[in-house]
């Protein structure tokens, strides 16, 4: 899978303060991984300059855009529906453009344009800066694609606008596109070559978001472990570059202490690390900065060597136990969370139950499991059969399900009685009367509200808890306020 897809957040409308300048309005939706979202806001700073403010109520919009995701059909069909409901939008406003952005506008424009009539502009990832161009092509009643994939675009230069933002915690994009070949997934089809952000314009971007008030950010890239910054230019092509490039390089090792040095109050995370690019030093690093938090999701995919080798994982599964001993021995309160694929072509019993051992083995925190879902355009769609029978791959997702809430509240269990430091980020769902915020695991944490604000670090002593929600009792400010 690719970044971390948080179910509540599909579909989401994005909205930002309004320019009084701007006379034109803009709905936008966005579906998928954090990155897609992360890109909705660079698309918003790219158009608010061209006269848009956004809206909340599509019936209202001179745009509307849909940022789209191809990793899962679920995705794609989500889509497909919600085309459809901007197609009977724009009979009541003929006026009304839409466009389709992200993954699914690089890997499906001709039918977006041909049979999707809807459709009046098409954008792939790498191509958000041409927005203003394209804009007006559709303005003069012509359609518009661009997703030529680039090969030096990683949008350093755009200062991001903070989207339905909790004012407490930012992405910021560290990354582009991925070199590793998965042969089920299609990120590198739809977002090209593996390339890394300038540090600096990473540390302005982090520094200004906490003379706003940010109190958290997450460096954020398909792959984060594979940054690597030389004076730019692609990863793959590291091996040409000149000795003082290479002596003055930068990895994400680097990067990561550089941030933690920049704003020593401000917590750290990171998502998504590979596996077969996590190295010692990344780990070492966490240990040495207090403000980076003990949190890695670390996704294996399957715990079958023959299925790692046919999905063209880096890693096998001996691999992949040392390195989640090295994190164990370096960083004992360190939470970790998986992506696993159940039913995988050619899985055998023998495989799931592979899986079902090495979950056991690490006992993660949390986790995102899907059935195999076959992706056009991947290497396993056009080389594999999709050979497990649909109720075989429902039957094993259960069991990894299962397996993974039994741990999951083994883990929350280890932090009883504990007082952990809580950074604020707004009312739990569940009571007006309590927050909610995340420790250092990244674990969701509910206690009484009592004087404390969104923003602050809380000092709470954990009571009890669930599979997925700590629940305490504050005691005090943290000292890193």
């Amino acid at each position: 899978m690719e970044k971390i897809i948080d179910e509540n957040q599909q579909g989401n409308s994005l909205v930002l303060d309004q320019n009084e300048n701007n006379n034109r309005k803009l709905y936008i939706e966005s579906y998928g991984c954090q990155m897609n979202f992360s890109d909705s806001e660079i698309v918003a700073s790219i158009l608010a300059k061209e006269g848009f403010n956004t809206t909340q109520k599509m019936e209202d919009a001179d745009l509307v855009l849909v940022n789209t995701c191809s990793i899962r059909d679920k995705a794609e069909q989500t889509i497909r529906k919600r085309l459809e409901k901007f197609n009977a939008v724009k009979r009541i406003n003929p006026k009304m453009k839409v466009g389709v952005l992200g993954c699914m506008a690089e890997r499906l424009k001709d039918k977006f344009l041909e049979e999707e009539k809807i459709v009046d502009l098409v954008v792939g990832p790498d191509a958000y800066k041409d927005l203003p161009n394209l804009v007006q092509e559709i303005d003069q009643g012509r359609d518009a694609v661009n997703v030529i994939l680039s090969k030096e675009e990683t949008y350093g230069d755009i200062s991001p606008v903070r989207l339905n933002s909790n004012g407490v915690s930012a992405f910021v994009s560290i990354t582009r596109g991925c070199d590793n070949m998965c042969t089920f997934c299609v990120v590198p089809f739809t977002r090209g070559r593996e390339r890394s952000r300038d540090p600096q314009s990473i540390l302005d971007e982090v520094n200004d978001l906490w003379s706003r008030g940010f109190k958290e950010i997450t460096l954020l890239g398909q792959n984060v472990d594979s940054y690597l910054w030389y004076g730019g230019g692609l990863k793959k092509d590291f091996a040409k570059a000149t000795d003082i490039q290479k002596a003055t390089a930068v990895n994400f090792a680097n990067l990561l202490e550089l941030v933690a040095q920049a704003q020593p109050k401000m917590r750290i995370r990171f998502s998504t690390s590979n596996p077969q690019d996590m190295t010692l030093d990344v780990i070492h690093t966490m240990a040495a900065h207090r403000n980076i938090c003990n949190y890695i999701h670390l996704p294996v995919q399957s715990g079958s060597d023959a299925i790692l080798k046919a999905m063209n994982r880096q890693h096998t599964r001996a691999e992949y136990f040392q390195l989640i001993d090295n994190i164990r021995k370096i960083l004992p309160d360190c939470a970790i969370s998986q992506d696993m694929i159940a039913g995988f072509p050619t899985e055998t019993e023998e495989d799931h139950k592979d899986t079902l051992s090495l979950m056991e083995y690490v006992k993660y925190d949390f986790g995102f499991m899907f059935a195999y879902s076959e992706r056009p355009g991947t290497l396993a769609e056009r080389k594999m059969e999709d050979d497990v029978p649909e109720d075989v791959k429902k039957r094993r997702l259960t069991e990894i399900i299962n397996l993974q809430q039994k741990h999951s509240h083994y883990r929350t269990q280890q932090h009883l009685g504990k007082t952990e430091e809580v950074l604020i980020e707004g009312t739990s769902k569940k009571s007006d009367e309590h927050w909610m915020g995340r420790n250092s695991q990244n674990t969701v944490v509910v206690f009484p509200k009592e004087n404390y604000k969104v923003g602050e670090f809380v000092n709470v002593t954990i009571k009890d808890c669930t599979s997925a929600t700590l629940m305490g009792e504050a005691v005090g400010y943290s000292d890193n306020n």
